[in-house]
């Protein structure tokens, strides 16, 4: 039986649990609804920026051949800038979409997209053009994913938000010997009155190694300074036919944050691993992870991996690699090395065990009698990649974009 002084704690406590619980399912309602479909948003103003209006004045849209589509796209003449959005305000873009009538991947790799934030001289983003919308290595193929699309194989979409606070510049420079004829596009952006000071700045880098170097990582992103977040990478690869159809994918994928010196914090297990398959890697589509090329006939995968569930904040700095590793049986692998391959030998793992070979100082020589298994060796392929990340400040320590020659030497395709 409950005694007068636990009813009197009852009356006491009750109504205060009740009161907490109201209020908690408050908030969750408050948050759960903020920002929803149905809420009207004072603090933003759409824009949209396209032929028929660039950079979306008010009430300026569609002026020309009396309304009738006058001037739907553009002309981008060999050598010529070509400004989709010149901004000076504060806002943030949402979308972008462009679709344009010479899409081999010479041009898609002449094409550079540059963006611009808050009036700074150096470009955040400096891209080759298709790379930069997930077209690895310029061969185009239907996808969606959570930040890109192309819908057909025509069309390219990003998703991207990429806030900025005094303004915006994005352009499209074409580097090509030739006339781009037909180039549309729109830029969806919203204005907006008030700053948020956690709003970070959208970055993306590119490079490309048309041979890596022997036991030397590929860097997907070189270490750059700054408070931020690494949103991810689209990664490109042209393997060398010295190795014949053997497995390229062994490399782990590594993520130095902050104050790491030799050793990263964030360590892979193998290329297919990073973007979630397993033993070798065809063609699929996710959302956060995929290959959108793998094509044993001419050696090529584009797959990329986005860090959007799983986040990947730097206080200080952040580097990301990818080792240069692949594998084969032992007896192929003596073979392709006998050939005249480069190859340094790492470990076999057969039936006897698992045997280390990679020395710094020495190469390991292999024979169709050596250890017998499955051996990982040390590689040398075509690799280029783009890394998407966010930077507390507009402009980066990173270097400018590599010339057109060696954005488009030897690419493959059918």
């Amino acid at each position: 039986m409950p005694t007068q002084r636990h009813t009197a704690v009852r009356k006491i406590i009750l109504p205060v649990i009740i009161v907490l619980l109201f209020a908690g399912c408050k908030d969750q309602a408050a948050s759960r609804h903020s920002g929803s479909l149905y809420e009207y948003d004072e603090n933003v103003s759409t824009r949209w920026s396209s032929p028929e209006n660039l950079n979306g004045v008010p009430g300026a849209g569609g002026k020309e051949n009396n309304t009738a589509k006058g001037h739907a796209f553009d002309t981008i003449a060999a050598g010529a800038v070509y400004k989709l959005l010149d901004v000076k305000d504060m806002g943030i873009i949402n979308r972008m979409w462009i679709t344009i009538n010479d899409r081999s991947p010479e041009m898609l790799r002449s094409l550079k997209l540059e963006m611009y934030w808050d009036g700074a001289d150096k470009p955040a983003v400096s891209v080759p053009f298709g790379d930069f919308f997930g077209v690895g290595l310029g061969q185009t193929t239907a996808f969606q994913n959570v930040l890109f699309a192309n819908a057909e194989g025509r069309s390219f979409q990003c998703f991207i938000q990429m806030p900025f606070k005094s303004g915006a510049r994005i352009q499209v420079v074409n580097e090509s010997s030739k006339t781009l004829g037909l180039f549309f596009f729109d830029v969806n952006y919203s204005l907006l009155k008030t700053w948020n000071n956690e709003n970070m700045y959208f970055h993306a880098y590119w490079k490309r190694d048309t041979a890596t170097k022997l036991g030397e990582d590929y860097e997907i992103l070189p270490k750059v300074t700054g408070k931020g977040r690494f949103l991810g990478a689209n990664i490109g690869v042209a393997a060398n036919k010295a190795y014949r159809k053997s497995w390229f994918g062994e490399g782990e994928v590594k993520i130095y944050l902050d104050e790491d010196g030799a050793y990263p914090t964030l360590n892979g297990t193998g290329t297919e691993d990073y973007i979630g398959t397993g033993w070798g890697q065809g063609k699929f589509i996710n959302n956060y992870a995929g290959c959108s090329v793998a094509d044993d006939s001419l050696l090529q995968w584009a797959f990329y991996r986005y860090h959007i569930p799983d986040p990947v904040f730097f206080k200080t700095a952040c580097r990301v690699t990818m080792q240069q590793i692949g594998g084969d049986a032992t007896d192929s692998v003596a073979a392709y090395q006998q050939e005249g391959a480069a190859i340094l030998p790492i470990t076999t793992a057969g039936e006897k065990g698992f045997k280390m070979f990679y020395r710094k100082d020495s190469v390991a020589r292999l024979s169709a009698d050596s250890y017998k298994g499955w051996t990982n060796f040390y590689r040398s392929d075509d690799v280029s990649a783009v890394a998407y990340f966010y930077l507390d400040q507009p402009g980066s320590n990173l270097q400018a974009l590599q010339p057109v020659a060696i954005r488009t030497t030897a690419l493959r395709h059918r």
